[in-house]
């Protein structure tokens, strides 16, 4: 359905991003990988989807030169956690404290979604709220040492071990925690 859909684009997806890679595999779309070094700074006084909305878009900008028929996706994704985002984790040691911080409370993942092409640019978002059980030291290094969650918002993937021991509860899209609101991105393609 969608695959047809889309048939007239240049689907572009501008992400590293191997599950969003996935996902666009798995909803059998038809599209490259193109990739642009964005340096992700945004305003300090942006809060939540703000934040995700602003970086998604700045990602979008990068991309001066698209041509009519391309349809450009981006993405962020952050987890809020008590009015402050966390990012990616730099290194063990920055891992180790966003996890320690998120054990034994809720926090929201929030993902934004640009989708640009030369006559129109929208941007949509989703939230999930994720519950921790309360982690020990031993679980938060074992997980970091064995799967070396750097690329991921918050210092970890629901999809991975620390998901399946750690994460008591989820409020909203499970794969918008992995990486992308699917079934919103589905609809709003679905709806050009």
């Amino acid at each position: 359905m969608l695959k047809q859909k889309l048939k007239f684009y240049n689907v572009i997806l501008a992400s590293k991003s191997p599950r969003r890679h996935q996902f666009f595999k798995d909803l059998d779309i038809k599209f490259s990988i193109q990739l642009k070094e964005v340096e992700e700074i945004y305003p300090k006084e942006l809060k939540g989807t703000e934040i995700t909305d602003f970086l998604a878009n700045l990602k979008s900008k990068a991309f001066t030169d698209l041509q009519e028929k391309d349809l450009l996706i981006t993405s962020d994704t952050i987890v809020w956690l008590e009015n402050k985002a966390l990012g990616k984790p730099k290194d063990a040691k920055d891992a180790f404290t966003m996890l320690r911080a998120l054990s034994g409370k809720k926090h929201e993942v929030i993902t934004s979604v640009s989708i640009k092409n030369n006559a129109f640019h929208k941007i949509i978002n989703d939230i999930t709220t994720v519950s921790f059980k309360e982690l020990t030291d031993d679980e938060i290094n074992y997980y970091i040492n064995n799967y070396k969650p750097f690329d991921k918002a918050g210092g970890y993937g629901i999809q991975e071990w620390i998901g399946y021991i750690g994460i008591e509860n989820i409020e909203g899209s499970y794969f918008n925690v992995v990486g992308l609101p699917v079934h919103k991105l589905y609809q709003e393609l679905m709806d050009l």
